[in-house]
């Protein structure tokens, strides 16, 4: 199947990204990566705005199907743990630099954060509520919460090692062997079992 002109466009977008930064896309830069007019881009995307925004949503739709692929399933056809399996298996894959770059940039942007945010939701156990402060006398009555469930911290601890391991080759120039990266996901993903 022919890509069409937006995956195109968005697939440029992200090289430019890659290699030059966010702050280098312009609808010049992302023109000549795509071998297409500036007019062409603007049929697309209104603004530069537009365009920063579908390449968060391209990126984080990449990284669904990624995910959906690894569980055999969407989410929410998968149990939790299998969710967090296929998130642990999707992490052995190491970030792209504009992946990296464009989700750092959007946590500080609250719709562009919003895309990763959702598939993160979907996938990945959030952390379990603060432990409930040890009774005192005045308050023998305290309620238990969430995290006196050991299983929801492992379940959170796990995910952290996934994302550890994620940015781990995101961030140095130290980079796993294929099979050492795949024992400490396997690792990881085995955990979920005990």
């Amino acid at each position: 199947m022919r890509t069409s002109k937006r995956t195109q466009i968005l697939d440029a977008a992200t090289r430019v990204v890659q290699r030059e930064g966010v702050k280098s896309v312009t609808f010049d830069s992302v023109a000549a990566e795509a071998g297409l007019t500036k007019g062409g881009l603007l049929y697309h995307f209104a603004s530069r705005d537009d365009l920063i925004q579908a390449i968060h949503q391209h990126l984080a739709d990449r990284w669904e199907a990624d995910l959906v692929a690894a569980a055999g399933k969407p989410a929410a056809e998968a149990t939790r743990d299998e969710r967090l399996a296929a998130y642990t298996r999707v992490a052995i894959q190491s970030a792209t630099r504009a992946e990296l770059l464009l989700m750092l940039e959007g946590s500080t942007n609250t719709g562009h954060a919003a895309v990763w945010e959702a598939v993160t939701e979907r996938w990945a156990p959030p952390p379990p509520p603060a432990p409930a402060p040890a009774p005192t006398p005045a308050s023998a009555s305290a309620s238990a919460s969430a995290t006196d469930d050991p299983a929801a911290l492992d379940r959170f601890i796990l995910r952290l090692a996934a994302d550890g391991l994620w940015l781990y080759e995101s961030l140095t120039s130290d980079r796993l062997d294929p099979a050492m990266r795949q024992a400490v996901a396997e690792r990881i993903a085995d955990a979920l079992d005990q």
